[in-house]
């Protein structure tokens, strides 16, 4: 394995991560796709064989199982100072006042619940899961930076909001002295580039981190376009699914999995292989969250690191792309309802 840095910092990660939103108890929230702990510690396990070290997590998956599975995993398999940990928090954990969102009260509370579960005394990556827009962000930033100075947090990220709002933060945090967020956890793949327009050339310019989930835009880009087979969270998410990869932008995605598959069969590498390695080909990314399900997904996720593509198979990805919806600032869901009940037919031009 050969690690790298994450963002502009001195953290040595793996090019791969694993998404553990896979890992979780059925019972505590993704009865259809997640797996138990008995499923989830092999997979583990052989992310760590295979040199993997970066994991990450959140305390809302499978409300907390996600973390606790991870955690004692991670303290039967790993050397700790070895492994890179992140988690994240934003969104509800109980009913009731003060149970979401990202006050200084929820930090501190989350913060706490979050390293019990996981069985440590410090997260490496802490992360904001969304934006709060009902909390002040200098609320909510100065209270993670005394997460740093406490010692319980190694390093600070975000994930999916708008390019302006990633920049007032990291403006806010400079001109307070605050710890900075260091990486961005954004959506990123062939059938989503919408993240080249502000928020990757944004990334790059202030030295952050891309940390990519749905590389491969929920296994579209991993079979043939009429493949019947679809993953178990495609079928379960349903309109949601939809949101993330609208009918609008139905021959464009055609186009782009024929190729992928065009150059999957020149190279004699899976499809998966050639997605992963298109992301690695973009400076600004750091690692894709991989939500394996088997030992097979994580040694095809390893082998893409050696994955070479051409300029010219770059070039015929990349072609058929089509502008989309953005909807990385969506956080909450009457935005998420807002957005379905416009979304047949919309794409930005």
């Amino acid at each position: 394995m050969r690690y790298i840095k994450l963002g502009s910092t001195g953290l040595d990660v793996s090019p791969v991560a694993i998404g553990a939103m896979t890992y979780g108890e059925p019972d505590r929230g993704h009865p259809v796709w997640s797996l138990g702990e008995q499923d989830a510690r092999p997979l583990v396990r052989h992310a760590l064989e295979a040199g993997i070290n970066f994991f990450d997590t959140a305390n809302m998956y499978s409300n907390g199982s996600s973390e606790e599975i991870l955690g004692r995993a991670l303290k039967d398999f790993a050397d700790r100072d070895e492994v890179v940990v992140a988690t994240k928090l934003r969104h509800p954990m109980r009913t009731g006042p003060n149970g979401r969102g990202l006050s200084r009260k929820a930090i501190m509370t989350e913060i706490d619940h979050s390293l019990r579960r996981l069985g440590t005394d410090h997260v490496d990556l802490y992360q904001v899961h969304r934006n709060d827009h009902a909390t002040p962000l200098e609320e909510t930033l100065e209270a993670l930076d005394d997460l740093v100075r406490a010692g319980k947090v190694r390093y600070l990220g975000a994930s999916s909001m708008h390019a302006w709002e990633l920049a007032k933060a990291l403006h806010l945090q400079r001109q307070h002295g605050w710890a900075r967020f260091v990486s961005m956890q954004d959506h990123y793949n062939l059938l989503a580039r919408e993240e080249e327009r502000e928020m990757i050339p944004l990334c790059l310019d202030e030295g952050v981190g891309t940390v990519v989930w749905s590389p491969l835009a929920r296994g579209r880009l991993a079979r043939a376009w009429d493949d019947a087979r679809s993953s178990a969270r495609s079928t379960s998410d349903g309109d949601y699914a939809d949101l993330l990869y609208t009918p609008a932008e139905q021959d464009s995605n055609r186009a782009i999995v024929t190729a992928v598959g065009e150059v999957a069969d020149e190279l004699g590498v899976s499809r998966a292989q050639v997605a992963l390695a298109w992301l690695r080909r973009q400076p600004v990314v750091t690692a894709p969250l991989v939500g394996a399900r088997t030992i097979e997904q994580i040694d095809e996720a390893v082998a893409s690191l050696d994955v070479d593509l051409s300029d010219d198979q770059v070039r015929r990805l990349e072609a058929p792309y089509t502008p989309r919806y953005d909807f990385q600032g969506v956080s909450d869901e009457a935005e998420m309802e807002a957005i379905r009940a416009r979304i047949p037919g919309m794409a930005l031009g």
